[in-house]
């Protein structure tokens, strides 16, 4: 879903901070090379998120879904100096690859990488955090909100990815009710009424919900 005339989003990234050359790495490396490259957040989504990681300073961070690597250490960006930043994933197939990034990057005694369900992975580890990122199977979202919120900080943050759903969450802009949007409906309205939080819905690529835990 084009929410800026493509135009207007090339002004907007050529006025944004650059990637770095590792970044650039990734992302180039993972449309050659990985299947469905539209899961990586990319140039202007991940200075976003490196943005919010240095406005909120975070000692601890979660990251549900890891894919190439690129959010995580978009994220790491902004951790505390002895920050450390925990990131799940259940795809194996890519752990090698993804390995490789984080030991070359700026942060390899920082990451913790879990390969595994996050769902038995996160109750594992004996963490508060400051800042989540869940970007994994939209199906699970409430599953994982509801897992990481005593594990939040006061005054914590959640950031969900894919929000918008390529605008489906829209009744117009969807054929048929299917499970993966139907959960993120449910997701985006149980945000909206949990009197514990306070949220914005930012329409970023796909949609980003930033959420305080109150």
């Amino acid at each position: 879903m084009e929410f800026f005339d493509p135009e207007v989003m090339k002004y907007v990234e050529a006025h944004s901070e650059e990637e770095s050359s590792l970044l650039s790495q990734i992302n180039r490396d993972t449309h050659l090379e990985v299947l469905r490259p539209r899961m990586l957040s990319g140039h202007l989504q991940g200075r976003v998120l490196s943005m919010l990681s240095k406005m909120i300073q975070p000692k601890t961070i979660l990251e549900i879904g890891t894919y190439t690597g690129y959010s995580a250490l978009c994220l790491a960006e902004g951790m505390q100096e002895r920050g450390v930043l925990h990131t799940v994933d259940i795809n194996d197939e890519l752990e090698t690859r993804v390995r490789k990034y984080f030991e070359v990057s700026s942060y390899s005694n920082q990451i913790t990488y879990h390969i595994g369900n996050a769902l038995e992975k996160v109750p594992e580890i004996e963490e508060q955090f400051d800042l989540v990122f869940i970007d994994a199977d939209k199906k699970n979202y409430l599953n994982y909100f509801n897992l990481v919120f005593d594990k939040l900080a006061p005054g914590g943050f959640i950031i969900a990815d894919n929000v918008l759903w390529s605008g489906k969450v829209l009744p117009e802009r969807r054929k048929k009710l299917d499970e993966d949007t139907a959960a993120i409906i449910e997701f985006n309205r149980v945000m909206k009424e949990d009197e514990r939080v306070e949220q914005v819905l930012f329409p970023i690529r796909d949609g980003l919900f930033i959420v305080r835990k109150k």
